[in-house]
């Protein structure tokens, strides 16, 4: 089966503005985990569906989960 041409994918709706979320808490470690890879990098906006405000949060909760040892900064 032959892929059709110039169709694109849906675009994922960012989940932080679905819940209405104002603020991503670095605490929340379970949360922030759906946006690492198992290598331990961030997911990028494109793959993970969030937008620009949100992402840009995730990626400063990320790295003060890091920071106090709460996510790993490269796999075990």
């Amino acid at each position: 089966m032959r892929r059709e041409r110039g169709r694109r994918p849906r675009r994922k709706v960012c989940s932080f503005c679905v819940d209405k979320v104002e603020h991503i808490d670095y605490k929340d470690a379970a949360k922030l985990r759906r946006f690492i890879t198992e290598r331990g990098k961030i997911l990028p906006r494109r793959i993970s569906g969030n937008c620009a405000k949100h992402q840009r949060q995730v990626t400063v909760a990320i790295k003060r989960a890091r920071n106090i040892a709460l996510l790993p900064f490269t796999a075990e």
